[in-house]
């Protein structure tokens, strides 16, 4: 069983802005501190054996200049790689290109804050769903990475059948709903960014 609630509560959701060259873009940060050190998190991130324990299955090469592919979904090219501080990288999926950047830092304890931002620019996506439209999956990958640090094992919950569980159905609410008030904290306008949120849980339910 999974503390749902706990979880969602954990994590720490921003929205905001970013120039680009070609233009303002949107950014959705998601953040969770870990009981890890930063190179245990790090390792946990970057080593392709222990990626699909919590995320997806990647192939490619896992270095400055390498491409990846996740089974199923997203790919991209590493464009920056700072061990055990962060990397960056494109985020392709769709057609449509954005960009994603991992962040670790360590934390008293022993502990490491882990931050993911994911920068796109605004289209027509973002403007029905907002920021639930990534953040829900980034939320389930935050609960994921925290099973395999708690445990070096435990089910992947985005890889199974668990979102689809009256379980995986309330975590996924309650994450569009987050969203919904980081967003609505960042713009400004409740009643678009609760209209999106409602839209991005729909279709996620659906």
């Amino acid at each position: 069983m999974i503390e749902v609630t706990e979880q969602i509560n954990a994590v720490r959701r921003r929205v905001g802005d970013r120039v680009l060259e070609a233009g303002t873009a949107r950014t959705a940060t998601i953040s969770q501190s870990y009981d890890a050190a930063v190179e245990e998190v790090w390792d946990a991130c970057t080593n392709a054996e222990r990626i699909p324990r919590w995320f997806l299955p990647v192939s490619g090469e896992l270095r400055l200049g390498g491409h990846y592919q996740l089974d199923g979904n997203a790919g991209g090219t590493i464009e920056r790689c700072d061990p055990p501080k962060g990397f960056a990288a494109t985020w392709e999926f769709g057609g449509q290109v954005s960009w994603i950047e991992v962040r670790l830092a360590p934390e008293p304890g022993g502990r490491t804050r882990f931050e993911l931002e994911h920068i796109a620019h605004v289209d027509d996506r973002w403007e029905e769903f907002g920021p639930g439209a990534v953040g829900i999956g980034w939320d389930l990958s935050v609960l994921g990475l925290a099973l395999h640090l708690a445990s070096g094992g435990a089910p992947l919950p985005i890889g199974t059948d668990w979102p689809g569980t009256a379980e995986g159905k309330e975590f996924m609410r309650l994450s569009g709903a987050a969203w919904g008030e980081a967003h609505a904290a960042a713009d400004g306008d409740a009643a678009l960014a609760r209209a999106c949120a409602e839209r991005t849980i729909a279709a996620y339910m659906g």
